[in-house]
């Protein structure tokens, strides 16, 4: 059967777990992005150097090598509307228009939109455009709050109080610089308490298939400290859930997903592509903290290493048709562990240019799967020069997310280089610790939530009464 020549707009380790799961369902290769990853080389028949958001060069180009399927990876190729200039060119496109994307480009609209469709899992919430009315605002909400540029800020934009910031002034002070630097709006939200988790599901205009829940770590540093960055590394289980969470907790959060996706319909926008539920699980069930209007990174890397469908290639291009059937978004019932490397100083003061040297057939032997991002290739095999940001990523899969871990962890061993990672990223101390808070938040007796053999863990200890 002949596969669709699918193009792949954006060069990150997102688009490179993208164009692996391709390659395996055998679909001819074309990139365009804005440097040469060094894994989407070796797989591409073609790559067109390019800002992935110039839609207008990336969909002439895509015509003259004839692509019949593009799947747009980067948020802000998908705000740009290059969906909608590859759709123009009769081209089946993975990837919102940028109307509907702007459940991710417009921290605003998106808030808006919840509350105009009495979509659940709205926080209270001011948008800001004047920041003669930011007191008035912080006033109004009178509990710790949260700074959101209303834009795309790659994850690394949103001040949370307690955490990067710690009077109401202070948080004032930061909203009037994003203010003052174009930004535009604002959003000020009551800070949530709970734990955060990842919900994506491939979307064809009507249908949704969900993929794997996933738990992302932002902070740069270990012990969830430093600034946001765009992830440091996730995890995801061998039930598909996680460990601080049942299923009707996963189901109350499709459950949005899917009143999403029908508002949109509503509003006279078909979603064609991954929509994306950034959730904070609280004592009332889960809130929105964001929409994503594309896969996740380093999410997509967890759930594209497990993708057990069909065909992936014939799945997207039902996504992008219209035509999707569900049953075919199949995944291995393993547990994956993720952990980015980048380059000393990320985010806030990154120092690229070094080269990173790993063992290939070390890493085979691990069962564990490398991922380039922000890199390029080096001189010599195995070797890559880092970029600014995230540049390789380790996925260990195994039975169990301990298993996966260690296998990670015994890979960074074969990679040489000056890098920064969190060593704690899907670590037994740190999982147990968001179980046991959210046992205090829900008010559940210790260890008496909802347990599932399938998933890993420390043993809890005998309960004495």
């Amino acid at each position: 059967m002949r596969r669709p020549r699918t193009l792949i707009v954006g060069t990150g380790g997102r688009e490179h777990a993208l164009g692996e799961a391709l390659f395996r369902s055998e679909a001819p290769l074309y990139v365009a992005g804005a440097w040469k990853n060094p894994g989407l080389v070796r797989r591409a028949k073609d790559y067109l150097l390019v800002a992935p958001t110039e839609g207008e060069a990336i969909a002439r180009w895509a015509r003259t090598r004839q692509v019949e399927l593009a799947v747009v990876g980067p948020d802000a190729a998908v705000a740009a509307g290059v969906a909608d200039r590859l759709r123009a060119e009769g081209i089946v496109t993975v990837g919102p228009g940028a109307q509907a994307a702007r459940l991710e480009s417009s921290k605003a609209f998106q808030r808006e939109f919840m509350v105009r469709h009495r979509l659940p899992g709205v926080p209270r919430h001011e948008v800001v455009d004047r920041p003669e009315d930011l007191p008035r605002a912080v006033a109004s909400l009178g509990v710790p709050f949260v700074v959101k540029p209303t834009g795309l800020t790659a994850g690394k934009g949103v001040w949370v109080q307690g955490l990067d910031f710690a009077e109401d002034t202070e948080g004032i002070a930061y909203a009037t610089r994003l203010l003052g630097s174009g930004a535009g709006s604002v959003v000020l939200e009551e800070r949530l308490e709970g734990e955060e988790f990842s919900f994506m599901a491939f979307v064809d205009g009507h249908r949704l298939a969900p993929m794997p829940l996933v738990q992302d770590y932002k902070r740069a540093l270990e012990g969830n400290r430093g600034p946001n960055t765009g992830g440091m590394g996730s995890y995801s289980e061998r039930d598909h859930l996680l460990p601080y969470l049942t299923r009707e907790d996963r189901d109350a959060a499709f459950s949005i997903l899917t009143r999403t996706v029908e508002a949109l319909r509503s509003d006279g926008m078909e979603y064609r592509g991954v929509l994306y539920g950034g959730f904070l699980l609280t004592r009332e069930g889960p809130m929105v903290l964001e929409f994503n209007a594309r896969f996740g990174d380093p999410e997509a890397l967890n759930v594209l290493t497990l993708f057990d469908g069909t065909d992936f290639a014939d799945l997207l291009y039902g996504v992008g048709s219209g035509s999707m059937d569900p049953a075919h978004a199949g995944f291995r019932l393993r547990a994956t562990v993720v952990k980015y490397l980048a380059p000393p100083g990320y985010p806030s003061a990154p120092r690229p240019g070094g080269t990173l040297t790993v063992d290939l057939e070390a890493l085979a032997d691990l069962a564990v799967t490398p991922y380039y991002a922000s890199a390029t290739p080096g001189p010599a095999p195995g070797q890559v020069i880092m970029g600014s940001s995230r540049s390789l990523a380790l996925v260990g899969e195994a039975s169990a997310r301990h298993d996966a871990e260690g296998r990670v962890e015994e890979a960074l061993s074969f990679v040489k280089g000056d890098y920064q990672v969190r060593h704690d990223v899907a670590g037994v101390m740190d999982v147990a610790a968001r179980v046991a808070h959210l046992e205090r938040l829900r008010n559940i007796p210790p260890f008496a939530a909802e347990r599932n053999p399938t998933r890993s863990g420390p043993t809890p200890p005998p309960v004495f009464t």
